[in-house]
């Protein structure tokens, strides 16, 4: 589990593609975050929970399996990008965000970004299936970052989006500061919010099957 909260940023070593595996390995280096990382350890890399199949110093290897590659922005990455890192909380750590699994739930992309001053407003796409999810000033994964939600579209909008805040500290230490219009951008929703449908789904399953069967009578 992590918190959303970014440790630093790393810089992608190489990346390895494997088209007919349907597949990749990634090379990325880091400081102070790789310290203590053993074989088997999880990394979220912008969000994504990986683990580290190699470890050379202070850059590790990450296998990345076609799943990952078609539901985040893990494909796109090239020799040279960097990346939001963060090492799973410890049992008994701060969760100074929220609970995030790195457990990527769909790709939205930057659609604006507004200077205020002393912070920036940015808006960002999210597909159609996930929007039922967010909710103003609940929490979302954007590219591993813990962020509350500041406002969402309409229910009725065929393209739905929803905005963030961003202080300094954010713009500067993490790679939403330097993110382009356009620019795709990792969604991890509230798992709360999906455990709590899945729950409901099941819930009307009984009465549901009651009515069938009342009417086959």
């Amino acid at each position: 589990m992590f918190t959303g909260i970014i440790a630093e940023q790393g810089r992608i070593v190489s990346v390895d593609a494997d088209p007919a595996q349907d597949s990749a390995t990634l090379l990325l280096s880091a400081g102070t975050t790789l310290e203590g990382l053993e074989l088997g350890g999880s990394l979220a890399v912008n969000g994504v929970c990986l683990t580290a199949t190699a470890i050379h110093g202070r850059m590790v290897q990450v296998d990345v399996m076609g799943e990952t590659l078609l539901r985040t922005t893990t494909g796109a990455l090239r020799t040279g990008d960097p990346v939001n890192l963060e090492r799973c909380v410890p049992a008994g750590g701060r969760l100074d965000g929220h609970v995030v699994q790195g457990h990527v739930d769909g790709v939205g992309a930057l659609l604006e970004r507004e200077n205020l001053g002393k912070w920036e407003r940015l808006r960002f796409s999210v597909p159609a299936p996930l929007a039922r999810y967010i909710a103003e000033k609940g929490s979302i994964a954007v590219d591993g970052v813990s962020l509350t939600v500041t406002a969402v579209s309409p229910a009725a909008e065929p393209e739905p989006w929803f905005e963030v805040g961003l202080i300094p500290t954010t713009l500067a230490e993490t790679g939403l500061g330097a993110k382009a219009i356009g620019g795709g951008v990792n969604l991890e929703v509230d798992v709360l919010a999906k455990y709590a449908e899945r729950l409901l789904a099941f819930a009307a399953q009984p009465a549901a099957a009651a009515s069938v069967q009342e009417e086959a009578k």
